[in-house]
């Protein structure tokens, strides 16, 4: 296994007294798809947020390519643009398809913007829709601007928030081909929270389970599913109650 982009060390997010995360050890590999599953309200999200230095832990240690960052929450521009998150509702600007895809690389003076824009537009099938105005798209082609956008930016890190919620069968299996294409492709180390356990089993390298706040195991898909070493992570992957 290659060396870790992400080693968090003792973290945890507290809001208040209440403590919503915890996690001991985590190590996230260059090129690999995590995926965190596990029940609503498990820390997932709040995960994903410490990942994208959106917010800094409580305590503890989240050390990025080899630099370590804590609760004072000083983390540089350039080390946050590396790092980019599809959200599970994206939020699109008040303008064309190919405007809302260029909004990031204008504001980093990127290189040959219209040509990355139109790349990604074509790579999520949406090119035809380029002039069109974000809030007339569906559920799912909005999806994809999002993913476009961050596939524009090509960042090492791509966060994914239940990208394919709410979503018909037939965008769920176009956002997840993009998904695989994409890490497949340029080795794009991604990190994807979602509820479905078919989906974590399908796109993910490994597998952790949050459950209430704390993470209870990381392993291997095929392990994780057939064969774990804790038992709320077998009773978790039989859909049994266990929340």
């Amino acid at each position: 296994m290659s060396q870790p982009v992400y080693r968090l060390k003792s973290v945890t997010k507290r809001y208040d007294l209440r403590e919503v995360l915890r996690i001991d050890h985590l190590e996230v590999s260059a090129g690999e798809i995590l995926a965190l599953v596990g029940p609503s309200g498990s820390g997932k999200s709040t995960c994903l947020r410490l990942l994208n230095f959106l917010e800094a832990p409580t305590s503890g240690i989240i050390c990025f390519e080899g630099c370590d960052y804590g609760s004072n929450g000083s983390v540089p521009l350039d080390v946050r643009r590396r790092v980019t998150t599809v959200f599970q509702r994206p939020l699109l600007l008040n303008r064309s398809v190919q405007g809302n895809v260029a909004y990031g690389l204008r504001l980093r003076r990127a290189p040959d913007q219209q040509e990355r824009v139109d790349e990604a537009l074509s790579r999520v099938g949406l090119l035809a829709l380029a002039r069109q105005k974000g809030a007339t798209l569906s559920g799912g082609e909005a999806q994809r601007v999002a993913l476009a956008r961050a596939m524009a930016l090509d960042t090492d890190v791509l966060l994914l928030d239940e990208p394919t919620a709410n979503l018909d069968p037939y965008n769920v299996g176009v956002i997840e081909e993009i998904i695989r294409e994409l890490n497949r492709e340029r080795a794009t180390t991604m990190v994807l929270v979602t509820h479905n356990i078919f989906q974590a089993r399908r796109l993910a390298d490994r597998v952790g389970l949050l459950l209430d706040g704390e993470l209870v195991e990381v392993a291997d898909v095929e392990r994780f599913f057939e064969d774990p070493a804790d038992p709320r992570t077998l009773a978790f992957a039989r859909g049994e109650m266990v929340y």
